[in-house]
């Protein structure tokens, strides 16, 4: 084993332990369910998923926390254009405490901003990774769900998030690089003997078919090479209605909750809380007259 992995190991049950000690201390605890949103490579609309899954799942019923982890480069805030007086590097300075930097999103959202073009924070040592990841035991109870938006890549700090995390969501597209690249990410949990559940989600992609085409190649390599189990949670249309939301700065499922993506987002949160997703009908003219003809046969 390399000085790497033994270094993301210690980090990953020091947290573990800690938040664990954390928990007995304290009776009646809800626990909080934490899935990573990961991808091999970048530009494949991890973040975008990650607000709108977030989102979609305050809707089914959830109160939900967003980690935006995408250390340095972090976008949550800009994708939703609010400005956020505090964020990720006034609490790994220990400046602040993760429940002051929590701000309020859409549909009741909590979200924890990153600091984008920070550096300090792409590049962090062990200890200060070790001592931010505890930190997030503080919230234990708070939220049903914390979503994490981590970086794109294979860095130490993206792999330390998905490692702690009970389940990953690998995004990925159709593209030949971005398919071998989350490849390369379910390679490096393998190696690793992460024992959590691990998902693939295929975004932008024309129908269920192409997406299905997606998964099966690279469930074809990873049964071959890798012998590692990958559900497959969705995928999510190509619409165009995704990009005029984020002109607008604002989440799609907010702005077009009719829309194709939305819908997928939808079954995609259906099927992580167990629940049934019933589309709700556009009210138009056309579907009053729909609704006039059906009661009157």
């Amino acid at each position: 084993m390399n000085n790497q992995a033994d270094s993301l190991r210690y980090i990953v049950q020091q947290m573990k332990n800690n938040i664990r000690s954390q928990i007995n201390r304290t009776e009646n605890v809800t626990s909080t369910r934490v899935i990573t949103i990961s991808s091999g490579k970048g530009g494949v609309g991890k973040s975008n998923i990650s607000l709108n899954l977030a989102l979609a799942l305050t809707e089914f019923k959830q109160k939900v926390m967003l980690l935006d982890a995408d250390l340095g480069l972090a976008n949550i805030d800009i994708i939703l254009g609010i400005r956020s007086t505090y964020n990720l590097a006034d609490v790994i300075r220990g400046e602040k405490t993760i429940t002051e930097v929590i701000i309020e999103g859409p549909k009741g959202l909590k979200i924890i901003p990153g600091g984008s073009g920070m550096q300090e924070l792409a590049n962090l040592k062990d200890w200060q990774l070790e001592n931010f990841l505890t930190k997030l035991s503080s919230i234990e109870g708070e939220t049903d769900y914390l979503i994490i938006d981590t970086g794109a890549g294979l860095s130490k700090t993206v792999t330390s998030f998905a490692l702690a995390a009970e389940e990953i969501i690998i995004v990925t597209t159709s593209e030949p690089t971005a398919i071998t690249d989350a490849y390369g990410f379910i390679k490096t949990l393998s190696q690793q003997h992460y024992e959590g559940r691990v998902y693939l989600l295929v975004n932008r992609v024309a129908s269920f078919e192409d997406a299905g085409v997606v998964f099966n190649k690279l469930k074809i390599a990873i049964n071959r090479f890798l012998k590692y189990k990958v559900e497959y949670l969705g995928f999510i249309n190509e619409d165009p209605k995704v990009l005029q939301a984020i002109k607008e700065q604002q989440a799609f499922i907010v702005a077009y909750p009719q829309c194709k993506a939305s819908q997928n987002i939808y079954q995609i949160a259906a099927k992580i809380t167990n629940q049934e997703y019933q589309p709700k009908q556009e009210k138009t003219l056309k579907t009053f007259f729909k609704n006039v003809v059906k009661y009157f046969r």
